[in-house]
């Protein structure tokens, strides 16, 4: 029988008004819901900077990742959420930092969109992984 569980670590910042899991693990996927550039005090990192915001987007995935039992090693999928065509270099840059030393690059989607859930927020990253193997 598949598994299903939510996962909320506490490294990461979860509005108390908002009903979502960070995370929920089906089976052997991970589905990470949208990270935005806020630290785990709910600060936003990176005001008016893609490349800072972008950066603690992937730190939270990580995070988040991690707690569930996986890693940006194992990621499939990302899709991308940016305000302006014009943080996609940016983006991408970073992208490449955290991908290429695992040797794979996931799948990707990119959107360009109005807003995000705060006007200060310039991304926001969703990511689908495979959990890690047990050892043993």
């Amino acid at each position: 029988m598949a598994t299903f569980s939510a996962i909320t670590p506490s490294t990461v910042h979860v509005p108390p008004s908002f009903s979502y899991s960070q995370a929920v693990r089906m089976g052997d996927l991970i589905f990470v819901a949208g990270q935005v550039a806020e630290n785990a005090k709910g600060e936003l990192v990176g005001k008016d900077d893609i490349r800072a915001q972008t950066v603690q987007v992937f730190e939270n995935l990580r995070l988040v990742l991690e707690a569930a039992g996986s890693g940006l090693d194992l990621v499939g999928k990302v899709t991308v959420l940016t305000t302006s065509l014009a943080h996609r270099l940016a983006i991408h840059e970073v992208r490449s930092e955290v991908f290429g030393p695992s040797g794979h690059y996931p799948a990707s989607t990119l959107a360009v969109i109005t807003s995000l859930a705060k006007p200060e927020f310039l991304v926001e990253i969703d990511a689908i992984a495979l959990a890690r193997a047990a050892a043993g």
